[in-house]
């Protein structure tokens, strides 16, 4: 996405940069609370805080830590696919040592010990998420019996008196 600025946003933009090293040239200390301060004000550069669809606020309030648990999933599995490259190229071993301890017993056992724990992990984040759709389709079963249960009156009023 292409972000148009105009000369007046870009003169903005670059006011700061400008004023920040202009105060590093005249003296270090006064530059520095310069750049502390544009940088607590989102005024350094050309920082926008875009909303892109699925990002915006809706209703409630989760939304925010929604986002988060996203990001960190994503990130695992960004992190998970370069382990497994790595460990395609270097072997079962450690990324900067060597792939054995010098025991064979030991090395076979250790690799046993991971793929089992590897193999529990997945089975933990598919019971977490087996979990997390039955907490959503219990939430959303309960939602709909609500929506669906008529308007029930006052039983307790009596007919209006005049």
């Amino acid at each position: 996405m292409f972000i148009t600025l105009t000369r007046e946003d870009a003169a903005m933009c670059a006011l700061p940069v400008i004023v920040t090293v202009l105060g590093f040239l005249w003296w270090w200390p006064i530059g520095l609370l310069l750049l502390a301060f544009f940088l607590s004000r989102g005024k350094f550069g050309s920082w926008r805080h875009l909303s892109y669809a699925g990002d915006a606020p809706m209703f409630d309030g989760d939304h925010g830590r929604d986002r988060w648990e996203r990001k960190m999933t994503r990130l695992q599995e960004k992190m998970d696919r370069v382990r497994n490259r790595m460990d395609r190229f270097t072997g079962r071993g450690d990324w900067f040592g060597p792939a054995t301890s010098g025991n064979r017993a030991f090395d076979e056992y250790r690799s046993e010990t991971l793929k089992r724990l590897e193999e529990e992990q997945r089975e933990f984040k598919d019971f977490l998420a087996r979990l997390r759709f039955a907490k959503d389709r219990a939430e959303f079963d309960q939602f709909m019996a609500e929506r669906r249960r008529p308007n029930e009156p006052d039983s307790q009023a009596g007919p209006p008196r005049n």
